[in-house]
């Protein structure tokens, strides 16, 4: 096995057989991850930052050269990861591949005001994207990896419920605005800004900020939040039910890999040697 070989058993060979090394190795790139997105949330308190302000920026620098590193050794190694593939189609395809971006963004923020220079809003944006290396654990955690995959699953009954409701919240503004926009054209001025209290009544929040005074506006925004509670209710329980047949799964390929059966719970002695069962 050469350096290569290595290196891509060390990164990504683990998922078809977990090394020590590769254990040891995704141990530490998860405790940097959490390290790293607490220590961002630690900086935005104005004591902590005045006082360990050197601290955090020595730790987001080294955390940022691991994750650099870490990067662009994926990218050399892409060839293995897909061997049907040329060198250079297979790097661009781990580059272009969701993983592959949560890598790059949780990197580029640090990078991009050296090479072009911003304007303090966009630069503190660019700071809260840092956040988002914490999706870097997906590669690392299983129960996230489930999390993705269940998601995956059921995005075409997702995106039906997410088109229905852009719908419902498209036909509620228009309404709304048409009811409430003489009584109210602050409140309500045109259907683009009305869409900000579809919003809140349709996924029940009701901040309050705005709310109609019209008869048929009150009762109109009555049947929105109404609706909202079956809306809300629809992907929740989507996303419910692909949760509970996913750890169904996860328990029948683990008692696969020990030879037990898929009823194996109904079992307290082993049918075959008559040894107590380990509890699950």
């Amino acid at each position: 096995m050469n350096f290569k070989e290595k290196v891509f058993e060390i990164l990504d060979g683990g998922e078809k057989k977990k090394t020590t090394l590769n254990k040891q190795v995704n141990a530490i790139i998860m405790a940097l991850i959490i390290l790293s997105v607490i220590a961002i949330i630690l900086a935005s308190y104005a004591p902590l930052r005045e006082r360990f302000g050197t601290t955090f920026n020595i730790f987001e620098v080294l955390t940022i050269i691991i994750f650099s590193l870490e990067y662009g050794l994926r990218i050399w190694i892409a060839d293995l990861k897909y061997p049907a593939l040329s060198a250079s189609k297979a790097r661009l395809k781990f580059i272009s591949s969701p993983m592959g971006m949560v890598d790059l963004i949780a990197i580029l923020p640090f990078y991009l005001p050296f090479v072009v220079a911003f304007d303090l809003r966009f630069l503190r944006l660019l700071r809260i994207l840092r956040l988002l290396r914490v999706l870097k654990l997906k590669r690392h955690s299983r129960a996230l990896k489930i999390i993705v995959r269940i998601f995956s699953e059921k995005r075409s009954e997702l995106s039906i419920t997410l088109f229905v409701t852009f719908i419902l919240l498209l036909i509620s503004s228009s309404v709304m605005y048409n009811l409430e926009n003489e009584a109210q054209p602050d409140k309500f001025p045109d259907i683009i800004s009305t869409f900000w209290w579809a919003i809140a009544t349709l996924t029940t929040v009701g901040y309050g900020d705005v709310f109609p005074i019209t008869p048929l506006g009150k009762f109109f925004g009555g049947i929105i939040a109404l609706l909202g509670i079956g809306m809300v209710a629809l992907p929740t329980g989507i996303i419910s039910a692909a949760f509970i047949e996913g750890l169904e799964k996860e328990k029948k390929k683990k008692k696969k890999k020990r030879g037990m059966p898929e009823n194996a719970e109904d079992y307290k002695f082993c049918p075959c040697c008559g040894q107590p069962l380990p509890e699950n």
